[in-house]
């Protein structure tokens, strides 16, 4: 009988998606600066479908992200995203906070 996932678990979502047959991309905060909403080591995950599970910004930049990573999952190229309260893009999809965050997404193959 196979474990069900801790669904608070980005990771643990990941891998039964990877395991079901699901197209996934993982979303790693790899640097913050000033006030950021999450830590350094939060993880989003993202499907071909655009369902997720986690949070790399408490929701400011979920969407870009989840955006970015449907890219990723077709092209199978990691990138990294930055997002910082000076940047356009970071007012128009809401990090107001005044800190910066950088993320790397990658397509996960199970």
């Amino acid at each position: 009988m196979s474990k069900e996932p801790n669904i608070l678990d980005p990771l643990e979502v990941a891998e039964t998606w990877c395991s079901d047959g699901r197209k996934v991309a993982l979303a790693t905060v790899i640097e913050t600066w000033g006030s950021a909403p999450r830590p350094i080591g939060s993880h989003l995950v993202i499907d071909e479908e655009g369902n997720f599970q986690g949070s790399v910004s408490g929701g400011c930049v979920e969407g870009a992200v989840i955006a970015e990573a449907m890219e990723i999952i077709d092209s199978g190229t990691p990138k990294i995203l930055e997002f910082g309260v000076a940047d356009e893009t970071a007012w128009r999809v809401g990090l107001s906070c005044g800190g910066r965050i950088r993320v790397y997404v990658e397509r996960i193959d199970g």
